[in-house]
């Protein structure tokens, strides 16, 4: 996923981060369809509107997300994101080792906005905002996986989204100029979206809300040491200890009873 990341913010010299955005969903929802092929049902009645609104919400935590990494370190923008699973693990907590484990993601969400709303406050506006909108990812995307079509709705989704949010496209003029950039945008979808994607599909199957949104608390980890090596983006100290906070909190959580 971050390593799509990573050539998206390659790809903000030839457009918007938005219209990268926009084009990731593009190519997503052409490699879904193509794969998929969904049957008639899935593009009427609920089944349409669960899908259209997950790829919509999707599409609209990417948008922001790209807008956010394009004014700060991917893996501080990812750690910053991780505010909304710790909002929907709240909802799930049930003994003590949980809301331990939650304060410790939150201290560490809060020391690394702490460092950049100084920066780039318009940055961190953004990280929050996706992280909004993941939360309603994790939420929508449990309701697809088990009551819609799974992958299938996926591509419904992003075909949906890709048409609603079309007007984004506009800034992705200097991308369709250059064949290469092309193939990068491509790549970019097939890494950012339909690989990470479908496999959250298999997961949020076998596991609660809960669970999955914690586990994702070791997203930031994956994206520091992305930005580290593929955009030479060296942490400060105060974004180092927060994301450890992170990921003290995620195996605190993960050392419970159940299996």
């Amino acid at each position: 996923m971050y390593v799509g990341a990573a050539i998206a913010v390659w790809l903000f010299a030839a457009a918007t981060p938005a219209g990268v955005a926009w084009l990731r969903c593009l190519g997503a929802a052409l490699i879904l369809l193509a794969w998929r092929r969904p049957r008639r049902a899935a593009w009427r009645g609920r089944p349409l509107l669960l899908a259209g609104a997950f790829g919509v919400v999707t599409a609209g935590m990417n948008v922001l997300f790209y807008e956010a990494i394009a004014r700060l370190p991917l893996g501080t923008v990812v750690a910053l994101e991780f505010a909304g699973p710790v909002a929907v693990a709240a909802f799930g907590s049930r003994g003590r080792r949980d809301i331990v484990a939650l304060a410790l993601v939150a201290l560490g969400v809060l020391a690394i906005a702490d460092v950049q709303l100084e920066g780039s406050p318009a940055g961190v506006a953004f990280a929050l905002g996706a992280a909004t909108a993941w939360a309603g990812y994790i939420v929508l995307g449990k309701r697809v996986a088990l009551g819609g079509n799974g992958i299938d709705s996926l591509a419904v989704g992003f075909a949906v989204a890709t048409v609603l949010l079309s007007p984004l496209a506009l800034g992705t003029g200097g991308i369709w100029r250059a064949p290469d950039l092309l193939v990068l945008g491509i790549g970019v979808a097939l890494l950012s979206t339909v690989v990470p994607y479908v496999l959250d599909q298999v997961v949020l199957r076998r596991a609660g809300r809960a669970r999955f949104a914690l586990l994702l608390a070791l997203l930031p980890v994956t994206a520091t040491v992305t930005g580290l090596v593929v955009l030479r983006q060296v942490p400060t100290l105060p974004e180092a200890l927060g994301t450890l906070a992170v990921v003290a909190g995620v195996a605190l959580r993960s050392r419970g009873p159940d299996r």
